[in-house]
């Protein structure tokens, strides 16, 4: 039993010294980091789990378990409580506000103007100049509106426009191709050559 509490008290803290350490390197997924980034956090990954190394099997499978009841119970308290899901995982961080760059949150995610630019153009927005407003989320990735006069059209925007227009008067519709798909000639008489 001493060993076992002994085991998981060092995969607790070391758990939390490596969500402190990763929350302090930033907040980009595995897919956008530098190759130094990855080196980073691969290293720190082998550091926490270099205490449990000299362990034997069943102090691994302690380890490993301890880390993904913390895990679970780290999830349970950011659905429970506002204040553990900004504590643990952090919130959106406005970038782009009412169309300007807010330069102080750049400064504070280490985003170069010139990396936010790809991030938009990887979306399909073509310059900063038709984003509303900005914000890089908790895993990295920046979600964004655009401007209303850069927002693409719409089925609703184009009927709702229908109406609005100065359509040429078109001629009387044809009818149908043949008089047995329309019903109101199906009640004529038939013709006698036909009958």
């Amino acid at each position: 039993m001493g060993e076992f509490l002994e085991v998981a008290g060092k995969a607790c803290l070391m758990l939390f010294v490596g969500i402190v350490l990763l929350r302090i390197a930033g907040r980009k997924s595995v897919t956008h980091m530098t190759v130094a980034q990855t080196v980073i956090m691969i290293s720190i990954g082998s550091i926490i789990i270099q205490p449990f190394i000299e362990h034997k099997l069943a102090g691994s499978i302690i380890a490993a378990s301890v880390f993904v009841a913390i895990l679970l119970i780290m999830e349970w308290l950011q659905i429970k409580f506002n204040f553990m899901e900004r504590l643990l995982t952090g919130v959106g961080i406005p970038v782009i506000q009412n169309g300007q760059l807010v330069e102080k949150n750049l400064r504070k995610l280490r985003y170069t103007v010139d990396q936010l630019e790809t991030k938009l153009r990887e979306k399909g927005v073509s310059s900063i100049d038709y984003v509303k407003w900005a914000t890089v989320e908790p895993n990295g990735k920046v979600s964004y509106e655009l401007k209303e006069e850069h927002k693409p059209l719409t089925k609703k925007d184009l009927y709702d426009m229908l109406p609005h227009l100065a359509l040429p008067p078109t001629e009387k519709p044809v009818g149908p191709l043949f008089k047995e798909t329309d019903p109101q000639a199906s009640s004529a008489p038939v013709p006698d050559q036909l009958q």
